[in-house]
């Protein structure tokens, strides 16, 4: 029987178009930015295969990830010298590997619970392994970490991975990928079956499905992604330390996941995008970037509990006279807040370089009423503003 000619869909070309990109115009330091956010992202995918998919809240999982990551490093240093660099791009697969053999031993014990003791146990479990690979120094190398050259073997085909552009493109080439399987799998019978198990897990074991030994084998998939996603951030990093399995990185991950959406590829995308940018760039912008992301997390819960992805494709733009000034009020209102919140923080915890401070391109004296008055006439103009516009 004739088969016609395989249909790849447009957005997965134009996804491709825009991750091949960067190759071409982005500095090193934008390519490394990138190529993080795209090894985030398919840890943030697994996660949000439990947490969506699933219903399994997990606050261990960046155990597998770390891992994967410890997993490709210790086999870059056991690589005899002058190997052939046609073996690195394979090492993600042996980082998800790692994971996935992780997951399936612990899992096996987490997945008997749902709910909340399913995040109690996968919780006691990051830990009780994160303990034991900081006294295991041999193999998790200590606080130090473990370190290795990727670019120790001998070119193939031209490549030796050693610039950010030839990382960025195995980094990107291994995201697609795994977002194309994420996208696939919830509508096989197995993803199928998951979501039955999650929304009704009585009536599925009465039609035939255990659901210990469905939210093991989902646990176990979501285990190998996060190993594939952390053994690509050992490539690009080049190291990878104990703290990559702590209960800090999990709970990281967790929240910008949650963030961003576990439901669909938006959210986990959005979720990674936004992570990276908090703790690279908005940390390097101020100190209270813990307060912001604080602040989002709380926004999210109470406003948009499925994320910011499905409260985006939900939101309807008004360009009436009221949809404008609701906008304007809401930036208004916010940059009276950031302003008086970095004023006091400089006042607190810099109060030894003087009271000038510099944020958004002004230079303020904190010493001084004015800018104190205008961050209060911002915020008090802005919510009057909105109250006004809501009415």
């Amino acid at each position: 029987m004739a088969h016609g000619p395989v249909r790849i869909r447009w957005p997965w070309l134009v996804a491709a178009l825009l991750l091949a990109s960067p190759v071409w115009w982005a500095s090193s330091l934008q390519l490394t930015l990138f190529s993080q956010t795209a090894a985030t992202a398919v840890v943030c995918l697994s996660l949000a295969l439990l947490m969506g998919q699933g219903g399994m809240v997990s606050f261990g999982h960046a155990v597998y990830s770390g891992l994967g990551g410890f997993a490709v490093l210790h086999a870059l240093n056991a690589m005899p010298a002058g190997h052939s660099a046609a073996w690195v791009p394979a090492l993600p697969l042996l980082g998800a590997a790692a994971g996935a053999a992780a997951a399936a031993l612990l899992g096996w014990l987490c997945t008997r619970q749902a709910g909340l003791s399913f995040a109690m146990i996968s919780l006691g479990l990051g830990e009780l392994v994160y303990a034991g690979a900081l006294m295991w120094p041999e193999v998790f190398g200590g606080e130090a970490g473990v370190r290795a050259d990727r670019a120790q073997g001998r070119p193939w085909l031209g490549l030796d991975f050693a610039a950010p552009a030839q990382v960025y493109a195995l980094v990107a080439a291994y995201a697609l990928a795994a977002a194309a399987l994420a996208a696939f799998l919830p509508r096989t019978p197995f993803g199928l079956v998951l979501a039955a198990v999650r929304d009704n897990p009585g009536r599925a074991a009465g039609l035939g499905h255990d659901p210990h030994r469905v939210r093991w084998i989902a646990f176990t998939l979501a285990g190998a992604g996060a190993g594939l996603g952390g053994a690509l951030l050992a490539l690009v990093f080049e190291s990878v330390s104990a703290e990559a399995m702590s209960g800090l990185r999990s709970g990281t991950l967790l929240l910008f996941t949650f963030v961003g959406g576990a439901a669909g590829l938006a959210g986990p995308l959005l979720g990674a995008v936004l992570l990276v940018g908090a703790t690279v760039w908005l940390s390097s912008w101020t100190q209270a970037w813990g307060l912001y992301v604080g602040v989002l997390f709380l926004a999210v819960v109470m406003g948009a509990p499925g994320g910011l992805a499905a409260w985006l494709r939900g939101l309807r733009w008004r360009l009436d006279a009221r949809g404008t000034v609701r906008a304007a009020a809401a930036l208004a209102l916010s940059a009276g807040l950031m302003l008086a919140l970095e004023m006091l923080y400089h006042r607190q915890l810099q109060s030894a370089l003087g009271p000038q401070l510099r944020w958004a391109g002004l230079n303020l004296d904190t010493g001084q009423p004015g800018p104190w008055l205008a961050a209060l006439g911002l915020a008090v103009g802005g919510a009057v503003s909105w109250r006004w516009a809501r009415r």
